[in-house]
């Protein structure tokens, strides 16, 4: 039993490094180190491993309980980035937000416009969707790309594209006048990775699986760096904004990863503020992927966050998220 202690131990460090060398894409970028962006992606895995040995050590009345307990407590925010519960706001909401990546509709358009018009939002934002009507009651539709696009009830008064050096992924801006109050919406969708679900699933051919990991590494590390290109670029351009804003979007990157962390500084996770349960929002591949984000200014209040999983109408799940405006 103590050579399987200590090989539990052993691993445990381990997962305690790891788990920390994700908040570390705080400081290290991509194109420094695009490991450790890699991390990132299996957070929930380790996260869950560190809690099945720390309650394991505890059952065992194993002092080292305590260092891993101690040493735990600083992953308790990362981990609520994934997985999040909050009380209720008191405060009414006056605005309504739905971003969705509509996957081109290979679910069906209608599928989408029922589903949306039910929703009754006030601005939507769409990534890898082109869609060609309005929703029912929005008159104001920045629609210059085909694959953004921001819709919204409120007057548009200024819009265009966020430039960057990234030419797959966009970014849509849209100051929105709102009850009186502008409003700066960002849409952002980043450069995709270009997976299915053949090259991540494993076979049983050992040499098959290792290859599928080559290649794997091959697209995700230079995909990184491109996101670390396009989030600086539009962190500069948010940072530029005279109006308070609200960012959201397809980001292809989960909590504690760099573009997370970028472009959440000076600005609210409203998961993180107002969320309930998982916030993973990317379902196609069986694996929890939280790559939908949205983040407020402090200035704006977030009242609910919800991931809707009710209805597959993409291989996103749909992120409804509302605030109450001063």
């Amino acid at each position: 039993m103590g050579i399987i202690r200590f090989i539990l131990t052993v691993f445990h460090i381990i997962i305690i490094v790891l788990l920390f060398g994700t908040l570390m894409n705080a400081y290290i970028p991509p194109s420094v180190f695009g490991m450790l962006n890699l991390l990132s992606l299996g957070f929930p895995i380790m996260i869950a491993a560190n809690l099945l040995l720390l309650i394991f050590w505890i059952f065992s009345w194993k002092k080292r309980a305590v260092v891993f307990l101690i040493l735990s407590l600083f992953l308790i925010i990362p981990t609520r980035r994934w997985i999040n519960y909050t009380p209720t706001k008191n405060e009414t909401p006056n605005l309504k937000l739905i971003s969705l990546n509509g996957k081109f509709g290979n679910r069906g358009d209608e599928a989408i416009y029922n589903y949306l018009n039910k929703q009754n939002a006030d601005v939507v934002f769409f990534q890898e969707y082109d869609n060609k009507k309005p929703l029912e009651g929005f008159r104001y539709f920045e629609n210059s790309r085909p694959i953004v696009k921001i819709q919204s009830k409120f007057p548009i008064l200024e819009s265009g594209e966020v430039k960057t050096d990234v030419n797959t992924g966009m970014c849509l801006y849209a100051d929105i006048k709102i009850n009186g109050k502008i409003i700066r919406f960002v849409n952002v969708y980043m450069e995709p990775f270009f997976l299915d679900k053949k090259m991540v699933k494993p076979t049983d051919n050992l040499d098959k699986n290792e290859e599928k990991a080559k290649k794997l590494l091959h697209k995700l590390v230079p995909t990184f760096k491109k996101h670390q290109t396009q989030i600086d670029q539009i962190k500069d351009f948010i940072n530029q904004s005279p109006y308070p804003v609200i960012v959201g979007g397809d980001f292809n990157a989960v909590p504690n990863s760099y573009e997370y962390y970028k472009v959440s500084q000076d600005l609210d996770d409203d998961f993180l503020k107002v969320g309930k349960g998982s916030g993973t929002s990317f379902h196609d591949f069986k694996f929890p992927m939280k790559i939908d984000h949205v983040f407020s200014s402090k200035s704006i209040t977030p009242t609910s966050y919800t991931v809707d999983r009710s209805d597959k109408i993409s291989d996103h799940f749909p992120v409804l998220t509302e605030f109450y405006i001063k």
